[in-house]
């Protein structure tokens, strides 16, 4: 058991209660392979001293009738047998992979205990094709937003090379100094700024637009109404981050970049296909092309706008019991996807690429859902403010994220990880599409609604398949300019 004494009897639930609005009731899952069989009295003991030393990890939920239902984090003391699940499995199941995912996907028929704190790990001892025994988190998003709980999670690992080590990140590289006059230089930033104030006026506008009539195209992912309600299923593919980079390096572009340009690739070979057999019925495709020209498919990508804290820091805050930069601090940024067959494969990375250079000059992010969370709630309540979010979200096709994960392996409580994934549910999307990198591996995770999106596995095939399409392109131009260069000379 663990108690926090750093916590205040009650808090109020702001902004996280728009997590526990009816239309918006999200959990955050994520799924850790592990290289060795799981030991759930270790697991226990160092969360006894990793995330319940986090206020809100050892808080439940109280509603205050008397104060208009308003929901408040009450400390309470935590029993771990109710938290930590350990189901006796049957170490010969033929197929343990579909066991995973079909447990995985049971989790989300049923809603967590409000009487307890809103989070539960289940460990599986059983072996899968990717990892030895698997773990399941599954946490309620009002007690943190997807950036945050990852960092809490890696701040409880260590380095498997170091236990004493916290995990390393790759870091952002600063723009070098300019080279450019000074009245060059202002007037490149006058430029900037007019560029920055117009596209966060377009974006925002195409936001308020997409509340009122702007909806995407019914796609053969799109969600039917309230999908969010909806069972969903979670798989998952892990690819060669090494690729990635190779393709980043060689188009001169960022991880996020080929990660988004493969995605898009990978949606329009499998959109494809299922426009092709909804016009013979379950058939062979009749055309080359059989995607709508004017189709239109925008994905929601999560940002985190929130001065990010450290590994270090997150750790020192288990320590101290405080939840300092802590919550839900995210932000909505809408990206209209290219979805069509192109001859060149890294048509979608350039593509991909010129469409997030230009979101970087916007404050899209910071006025979308803040606008949500914080204006609507003071000035209307919860419920406008999550039927809003709800419909922006409803009339978009994807939610998509790609979250940087540690450079080196780590262990979690002794336990060597193979590899993570991370993902979310109560959304009104199908399809909801998570990247996590981890060492040299990026695991694409799914979660799909299975009434819509008949075939993730497929999905997850054509992702793969335009990775490598995209890898060989991008081979083959790099050594016509060596073949034109020597040439040249």
């Amino acid at each position: 058991m663990a108690n926090v004494d750093a916590f205040t009897n009650e808090e109020a639930l702001n902004p996280a209660r728009l997590f526990h609005a009816q239309r918006l009731n999200c959990y955050i899952v994520t799924i850790v392979g592990f290289k060795t069989k799981i030991n759930p009295n270790v697991i226990k003991a160092g969360l006894e001293h990793t995330l319940l030393k986090h206020p809100l990890f050892c808080s439940k939920i109280k509603v205050d009738e008397k104060e208009g239902r308003n929901m408040k984090w009450t400390r309470t003391t935590v029993k771990l047998e109710n938290h930590v699940i350990v189901p006796n499995l049957d170490l010969d199941i033929k197929n343990p992979d579909q066991f995973v995912e079909d447990y995985v996907s049971n989790l989300t028929k049923n809603a967590m205990d409000m009487s307890q704190p809103l989070w539960e790990l289940h460990l599986l001892n059983i072996k899968t094709s990717d990892a030895e025994p698997v773990g399941v988190f599954r946490v309620h998003h009002s007690i943190g937003d997807g950036a945050s709980l990852t960092s809490l999670l890696l701040a409880s690992t260590r380095k498997t090379s170091d236990l004493e080590a916290l995990p390393t990140f790759p870091i952002k590289k600063r723009a070098g100094h300019s080279t450019y006059s000074s009245k060059l230089w202002l007037l490149l930033s006058f430029w900037s700024i007019l560029r920055l104030i117009c596209n966060t006026f377009v974006d925002f506008m195409l936001f308020v637009a997409t509340f009122f009539f702007l909806k995407d195209t019914q796609s053969p992912i799109k969600g039917a109404p309230r999908c969010d309600l909806t069972t969903k299923r979670f798989v998952y593919r892990i690819v060669s981050l090494d690729d990635i980079r190779l393709v980043k390096n060689m188009t001169n572009t960022t991880v996020n970049d080929v990660v988004l340009g493969v995605t898009q690739a990978g949606l329009s070979r499998y959109l494809d296909r299922r426009y092709a057999e909804d016009e013979k019925d379950g058939g062979a495709r009749q055309n080359n092309n059989n995607i709508p020209e004017s189709i239109r498919l925008r994905a929601i990508v999560v940002a985190n706008i929130r001065p990010t804290a450290g590994i270090q820091a997150m750790a020192e805050m288990m320590k101290k019991g405080s939840k300092d930069k802590w919550g839900n601090e995210i932000g909505f940024v809408m990206v209209p996807l290219t979805i069509a067959l192109h001859g060149d494969p890294l048509d979608y990375i350039e593509r991909a690429n010129a469409k997030m250079e230009r979101k970087k000059l916007s404050l899209e992010a910071r006025c979308t859902f803040p606008f949500s969370n914080y204006v609507l709630i003071k000035t209307f309540g919860v419920k406008a403010a999550a039927a809003l979010t709800h419909t922006v979200l409803t009339n978009t096709t994807v939610a998509f994220s790609n979250p940087v994960g540690p450079l080196e392996e780590i262990s979690l409580f002794a336990h060597p990880i193979a590899f993570l994934a991370l993902s979310v549910y109560g959304l009104p999307h199908a399809v909801t599409i998570h990247c996590q990198s981890y060492v040299n591996k990026m695991t694409i995770i799914l979660a799909v609604d299975p009434n819509v999106a008949l075939d993730p596995h497929q999905l997850l095939d054509d992702l793969e398949e335009s990775l490598q399409l995209i890898k060989d392109a991008a081979l083959k131009r790099s050594s016509s300019k060596v073949l034109l260069s020597e040439k040249q000379d």
